[in-house]
């Protein structure tokens, strides 16, 4: 897979991002990226052959190997990187059919323009953009599940017994380097939850300016009708006020 043009890809979000998405691309996931290019592919990369079981019996050690290992991590997180790659996408492409709306516009009105900023998160783009983070924090909570879920906690054990068919009895089998696939899979785990709370700080964020922008207008609203009823009590004519007395 070539990771290169998916960060390229995911990096045009950069820019429609907040602070914490910024700390979400940049540091976290592009990291996690990294990681996983240059070292996890490689730890994970012999254990096939590596994986030894106590017996001669044609087929035992293959069958335990895909009791152990149901799902390689290595194919797992490359999953979870993709699925949590693809919401950032849908802020882009909503970017871009805004750029595209306003260009249409702008030549039809003369010059005139649609969006002021087609990036800035206002209306759907800003639903666009949480929609988007939920989405991230859902999938890397999903897979982080699955990971448990699947090899019943995160820990990588030394031995293994197994006794499926067609083993003869119960055999001892032994993962090869435990002790650094223990580190990576920690190290994945960690990652993944530091992103799940990048994506909920910055819903937060999102959130509460919205709700403060909303709470300016409504402020500025009353303060206003406030202003236009105390000017006209005060220039009120003499008659009708005895009028009204």
């Amino acid at each position: 897979m070539n990771w290169s043009a998916l960060e390229a890809l995911i990096s045009g979000v950069n820019k429609y991002s907040t602070v914490f998405g910024r700390v979400w691309l940049s540091v976290v996931f592009v990291f996690r990226v990294m990681v996983y290019v240059v070292a996890a592919q490689r730890v994970w990369g012999d254990e096939s052959k590596d994986f030894v079981c106590n017996t001669a019996q044609p087929g035992c050690t293959n069958v335990c190997y895909d009791h152990l290992f149901p799902i390689s991590h290595i194919r797992l997180w490359a999953l979870q990187l993709i699925f949590v790659t693809c919401p950032s996408l849908m802020v882009v492409g909503h970017v871009k059919y805004r750029e595209k709306k306003d260009m249409q516009y702008t030549h039809s009105h003369k010059g005139t323009h649609l969006y002021a900023n087609p990036g800035k998160k206002r209306g759907g783009l800003w639903w666009t953009y949480v929609v988007s983070l939920i989405f991230k924090a859902g999938f890397d909570t999903g897979f982080l599940y699955i990971l448990y879920y699947i090899y019943e906690g995160y820990d990588m054990p030394r031995l293994s017994k197994c006794s499926l068919k067609p083993c003869p009895n119960t055999v001892d089998c032994y993962i090869s380097r435990p002790t650094e696939k223990k580190i990576f899979t920690i190290f994945m785990v960690v990652s993944s939850a530091l992103c799940i709370l990048m994506c909920i700080c910055e819903m937060i964020y999102l959130i509460c300016k919205r709700v403060q922008k909303i709470l300016k207008k409504k402020l500025e609203a009353n303060k206003r009708m406030f202003v236009e009823n105390h000017e006209l009590t005060h220039w009120q004519s003499p008659e009708e006020t005895s009028k009204k007395m």
